[in-house]
């Protein structure tokens, strides 16, 4: 399989990933606003809506049978259980956008992004990761929301998921959002790409 070195790289998807509390969502939703050329996958949920959410665009939500029924037929590129409620990313979205030409970003946690990785080998996953562990750490505790017991957890958390960068094809440093998101639009091989920024020390 030969890479073509056109100008435009041809649409693909591109996997955001990286440890919790390194602001997956703030970058999210920057591209939102700046980038609306993007595509951003829904995913599908067994999750109860919230007052704010709409469907279709926040989440597709479904039952349990509806979502095992996709699961079955092989709809999902990848699909995880946390705490009690079911979530996929449907794979003939996915695909039809980038039949089209149109870039998709898609934000998930690292096991998703494995198993898009098998499922979709030709996917750009891109780890999303702080200026530093300790800056990480400094969020994580700074949230003030939780106790000693859940910040433990959620610290020891941090350093499994921070050593899986190395999986990762390429590393966006979220120093400040901005950046980030620019640098991120960048790799989406999109027409309207952002000025490439070099990155301190590379």
């Amino acid at each position: 399989m030969s890479m073509d070195d056109d100008a435009r790289p041809a649409a693909r998807l591109t996997v955001l990933s990286g440890p919790s509390g390194v602001g997956k969502d703030s970058v999210i939703e920057l591209i939102r606003a700046r980038s609306p050329w993007i595509r951003l996958s829904v995913s599908v949920t067994t999750r109860k809506m919230r007052d704010y959410e709409v469907d279709g665009v926040h989440y597709h939500f479904v039952d349990r049978a509806e979502f095992q029924r996709l699961v079955d037929s092989g709809q999902l590129l990848e699909w995880a259980e946390f705490a009690g409620n079911l979530y996929g990313t449907p794979r003939s979205q996915v695909e039809g956008w980038l039949a089209a030409g149109i870039p998709v970003l898609l934000k998930i946690d690292l096991q998703g992004a494995r198993q898009v990785r098998a499922t979709m080998p030709e996917a750009q996953l891109v780890f999303l990761a702080p200026p530093s562990v300790e800056e990480l750490k400094r969020r994580l505790v700074g949230r003030g929301t939780d106790d000693e017991d859940t910040i433990r957890r959620r610290l020891a958390h941090a350093d499994e998921e921070m050593a899986a960068e190395k999986e990762f094809d390429r590393t966006v440093v979220n120093d400040f959002v901005e950046r980030a998101a620019d640098e991120l639009v960048g790799l989406l091989g999109s027409l309207s790409l952002a000025p490439a920024q070099p990155r301190p020390g590379v």
